[in-house]
């Protein structure tokens, strides 16, 4: 077993009691809805045992051949209500027209999910969910990037999707799942993340711990991990991440420690061109360069 896969077996160990990563995966098709430039699936996925995940799959109209899939991370901002909606009506820290309109305009396909607490998932607060995993030896975040592993299980298989270009993207909470999914997962080609960039011992010296909402804690990450660490599981593989000066979700001193520890990992590797960190005199959201340079990218790498 290689040093990457070892340290991918660590990361994933930390998170909680999880279910078997086996298990039959089915898939119910709620309904399917012909937009302007993308045909929309709503499904209703059994990637857990423990509870039905809603989902929105969107593809290119007419297609005659594979294609590359994005999926897309939805981010938090305390709007529980939003969830996959994300995708397809976007928000207001993200630029418009929505990702789902960006991605079908590009040829790919795009997939977003209703994380646990969000959209149709919704019903308890953040806190009291937290709790009764915890409780069952379980962790929040553990569950999440559970469910993103098996739907790539799911979406590698689908007739629309090349397996072999494969990325993810996403803001905040979004962008986290990105840079975790893509250090677990190698099937996962290109790396996107916007605005959570965080270098953890940063966010407790600056004290904006409470920045993040509960469900980001894991349990003794801290004695095996730092974000520089999981981020090189990343490496080779393309990876951009864009932050603003301003966030305090991603201070400024943790991006430039980050980017120095990474740069490294990839020189040594001999793809120094395949990481990236663009910053901006901004602070938490999408601007209109990042996502510019955020298409450019996808069409460069995926």
């Amino acid at each position: 077993m290689s040093k990457q896969s070892s340290e991918r077996d660590r990361l994933y160990k930390l998170l909680g009691d999880l279910p078997a990563r086996k298990r039959k995966i089915s898939v119910e098709k709620i309904a399917e809805e012909d937009r302007d430039l993308y045909i929309l699936e709503k499904l209703l996925l059994d990637l857990n045992g423990l509870e039905k995940v809603p989902a929105y799959f969107i593809k290119p109209k007419n297609l005659a051949k594979k294609v590359p899939l994005v999926i897309y991370n939805h981010a938090h901002g305390g709007n529980y209500d939003l969830g996959k909606d994300e995708l397809i009506r976007g928000r207001a820290a993200v630029q418009n027209p929505p990702y789902a309109e960006a991605l079908a305009k590009n040829g790919y396909c795009g997939f977003c999910m209703d994380t646990w607490n969000f959209g149709e998932r919704k019903g308890r607060t953040e806190s009291e969910l937290f709790k009764e995993l915890l409780w069952k030896g379980q962790v929040l975040w553990g569950l999440m990037v559970y469910d993103s592993i098996r739907a790539v299980d799911y979406l590698a298989g689908r007739e629309e999707v090349d397996a072999g270009r494969i990325a993810t993207l996403g803001i905040s909470m979004g962008s986290t799942m990105a840079w975790w999914l893509a250090a677990l997962d190698t099937r996962i080609k290109v790396c996107v993340d916007l605005c959570c960039l965080t270098d953890f011992e940063t966010l407790i010296e600056t004290r904006n711990l409470d920045q993040h909402g509960i469900y980001y804690y894991v349990p003794g990450l801290l004695k095996y991990f730092d974000a520089a660490k999981i981020n090189s599981l990343i490496a080779p593989r393309a990876h951009l991440a864009l932050a603003g000066n301003f966030d305090r979700l991603t201070p400024p001193k943790g991006l430039e420690k980050i980017d120095k520890e990474l740069k490294k990992v990839y020189v040594k590797l001999k793809k120094p061109g395949n990481w990236e960190l663009v910053r901006y005199e901004t602070g938490h959201f999408e601007n209109a360069h990042m996502r510019a340079y955020i298409l450019e990218y996808l069409r460069k790498h995926l």
